[in-house]
């Protein structure tokens, strides 16, 4: 069956979360004609759909120094301009955090792709790919309006799942076989809330509580150390607190499962935190995540593969595009979390490498389907590692038009250039 072009682009990016809005942005402010692709309504992603902080862009410890710059700060400035953010410590010593409001992210995301001339195409998903030889040269979409072709001369997967290089036939892992998947949570926000009572109560005794209402027999609780934060709304809090584990995000089952079940434990998280922590007792929901948020799914296997011991040991790398200090955080099955941390006041770096899926030519990605192992990924997926790696693959991706597409191509010490001169930070050093 023959299908229409539906429109044509130098770059596309398949997937309008944080680190395809960052490149996107990047590759037009650099000149290229770029589209970007989004199945929601809306961009940000995980970033407005899930979660209310972005973390990564500060180090754990005392200095609190900033590691991530570029794009990624200039959103946070221009949450700042409507006074929607504000920068708290994370709630397990991962570095401060930096807490906004979705909805106003959401029109920070579209003003800021929309000024630097990017065309959005929401509402479309990607179910095919063509190929000639190592090259993609085209994707197939479905919308309302039916199914159709999208080409272009250099491709930006940034969909989380992976899903253009599944397509494309790039080898991949698939969280699971190499350690547990990390589980998926579904996020709440609670309005009401008594915020000088309920913030009061500390991280341990939260946890004690928890572990003290699952032993009562009347609450089920998976997860006894979640999190809640405040926000920059009066008296709205957010939470990170449910757990649902054992399950494969690509597979649409599994996932309808994880909603539901996602959606039932934050109910009972809220009957928990109103019944038994001071400050919630007349509380109420506000929203559930718009999907449940996904922590990991496929990771290509690209030029390079990030490790536990990169992190862990700090490295540095020759063809470094971005930096990150978070620790390995693994939501692993069980009720709390696993915490390794870098040694004080390191980071590592984030090669252009792990951003190049093997087998394919004119292709990047960006975000948490980069390559790396279960336990480099527990760190490196962090959002503002995820906009950091966006700026680099849009950078690139302008940067190898005139080499036909391939990112390969692209001399490494020009990027590096050129991302410091728009404010990205990160070491290079090897």
């Amino acid at each position: 069956m023959q299908f229409p072009l539906f429109d044509s682009a130098e770059v596309v990016v398949l997937g309008a979360g944080c680190a395809g809005c960052t490149a996107a942005i990047a590759a037009a402010r650099a000149g290229a004609d770029t589209l970007l692709i989004e199945r929601y309504g809306f961009l940000g992603g995980t970033s407005t759909m899930v979660l209310d902080s972005f973390y990564g862009f500060y180090i754990p410890g005392n200095d609190a120094r900033r590691v991530v710059g570029g794009i990624p700060w200039e959103i946070v400035e221009r949450l700042r301009r409507y006074g929607m953010v504000i920068e708290r410590p994370s709630s397990y010593g991962a570095g401060q955090a930096v807490t906004y409001d979705p909805p106003t992210l959401q029109v920070v995301w579209e003003q800021t792709a929309l000024e630097a001339g990017v065309r959005l195409r929401l509402h479309t998903f990607c179910v095919d790919v063509s190929k000639e030889g190592d090259h993609v040269t085209g994707l197939l979409v479905a919308g309302k309006s039916g199914l159709g072709w999208i080409t272009a001369k250099v491709f930006i997967d940034a969909s989380g799942d992976a899903d253009l290089c599944f397509r494309a036939g790039a080898p991949f892992q698939l969280a699971g076989e190499d350690g547990p998947a990390q589980s998926l949570t579904t996020t709440f926000r609670l309005g009401n809330v008594d915020e000088e009572r309920a913030l009061k109560v500390k991280r341990a005794d939260l946890v004690r509580l928890m572990k003290e209402a699952n032993l009562s027999g009347e609450y089920r609780l998976p997860r006894e150390e979640g999190s809640v934060h405040r926000t920059p709304l009066h008296g709205v809090v957010a939470t990170n607190m449910t757990r649902v584990a054992y399950v494969d995000a690509t597979d649409p089952v599994e996932l309808t499962r994880a909603e539901v079940e996602g959606r039932k434990q934050a109910m009972e998280y809220v009957r928990f935190l109103r019944e038994r922590i001071p400050g919630y007792e007349n509380a109420y929901l506000i929203n559930f995540s718009t999907q449940i948020g996904v922590r990991e799914t496929r990771r290509v296997y690209g030029d390079y593969r990030l490790t536990r011991e990169d992190v862990l040991s700090a490295r540095h790398f020759p063809d470094a595009i971005a930096q990150c200090g978070a620790p390995i955080e693994d939501h692993h099955p069980g009720s709390d979390t696993r915490w390794e941390y870098l040694p004080p006041g390191a980071t590592y770096d984030i090669p252009f490498r792990s951003l190049i899926p093997q087998t394919l030519a004119n292709v990047l990605v960006a975000g948490r389907c980069l390559s790396a192992t279960h336990d480099a990924h527990a760190s490196v997926r962090s959002m503002g590692q995820c906009m950091a790696m966006g700026q680099a693959a849009g950078t690139a991706a302008a940067m190898a038009l005139p080499h036909n597409g391939v990112v390969r191509s692209v001399p490494i010490a020009q990027l590096q250039q050129q991302l410091r001169a728009d404010g990205a930070l990160f070491s290079g050093a090897e």
